[in-house]
């Protein structure tokens, strides 16, 4: 990691980081865009969509979090024996096979208060955020690993560039996951 903490030395870091990641979140939209006919059509997984996309991204800066601490502290090991590791990637998947059927039963409800009548069922709105939940939470771990021994060859700090990065790309695996799901749900 670099010695020095200046302005300029973290701008050189993330700025090409975060000129890459704008590019991806615009493709992100573009795929959304295409799904919007789906969208209106089940109003209840127009809601999903943010409340998905957030927590997995949420799920990938928790995780990014604990890593980068524990490569301040020296105790980060990539072996695939590493307990630590192992152990927030299992905490991470965990909480999201906890968290995402209760954001289903959510955006269902949240559809129904409205006044809009959700024409899918509350289980096939739980059914598809739980899915989508697993698929991600995945997806999450492995590109916060990614990102983060990333940043430790690159000898960047990973409080500078990881969770850019992994939020930006759980964004687009959000929606990309999501309606996948969807196309076989439902």
């Amino acid at each position: 990691m670099p010695e020095e903490w200046t302005v300029s030395a973290i701008t050189r870091a993330t700025l090409p980081v975060l000129l890459g990641l704008t590019a991806v979140e615009i493709g992100s939209g573009l795929v959304l865009g295409t799904f919007e006919a789906t969208l209106y059509r089940h109003p209840s997984l127009l809601v999903l969509v943010p409340v998905t996309i957030g927590t997995a991204g949420n799920l990938g800066s928790i995780l990014a979090s604990r890593l980068s601490t524990a490569m301040h502290l020296g105790t980060l090991s990539f072996a695939p024996t590493d307990d630590d590791l192992a152990g927030n990637a299992l905490a991470t998947v965990t909480l999201a096979l906890s968290l995402f059927p209760v954001v289903g039963a959510g955006a269902w409800a949240a559809t129904s208060l409205t006044g809009a009548h959700p024409d899918l069922a509350v289980w096939t709105v739980v059914a598809v955020s739980f899915a989508s939940g697993a698929a991600l939470a995945l997806l999450a771990v492995g590109v916060t690993v990614a990102a983060t021994y990333a940043a430790y060859r690159l000898r960047l700090d990973p409080d500078d560039v990881v969770i850019p990065v992994v939020t930006n790309l759980c964004d687009v695996l959000g929606v990309v996951v999501l309606f996948a799901v969807v196309q076989v749900l439902v």
